[in-house]
């Protein structure tokens, strides 16, 4: 009989539990989490918007939209091909880069609406508050 995948976990101060998962599902949580760390830096979501929005872009053309230095670029997308988000072809002088899978960009798609209903959600709480009558002072 094969064991269970975790093992259940007690909550202090009550009898809930959560699942603790094993080792053999720690590679999986740290190769996501090594994916949000390539995504971790407001230049590089940046970048990768701009190359979901086409099959692919000269480096030129990204360091003329992010106003970047070139050796800052460089490892912006040095992160990028780590983190195998981005894939790069030299042709002659010129390098080219493009999202290495098409979900990059449905994973960014699917971000902005989040964030989107977030700041809507925060927006309507922050609304609730405006007749509230005022905290006294001491």
């Amino acid at each position: 009989m094969t064991s269970p995948s975790y093992d259940e976990r007690t909550l202090p101060g009550g009898d809930r539990t959560l699942p603790q998962y094993s080792s053999e599902h720690r590679p999986l949580y740290e190769v996501k989490a090594n994916l949000f760390k390539g995504l971790a830096h407001p230049v590089r979501v940046r970048v990768l918007e701009v190359l979901s929005a086409s099959p692919e872009v000269p480096v030129t053309d990204l360091l003329a939209d992010t106003g970047l230095e070139p050796s800052h670029m460089s490892q912006h997308l040095a992160v990028l091909r780590r983190h195998n988000l981005v894939s790069a072809e030299r042709r002659g002088s010129q390098v080219f880069y493009r999202l290495a899978y098409p979900e990059v960009g449905d994973l960014l798609t699917v971000a902005r609406s989040l964030l989107v209903q977030i700041l809507e959600d925060t927006q309507r709480r922050l609304s609730s508050t405006v007749g509230l009558d005022p905290v006294p002072s001491r």
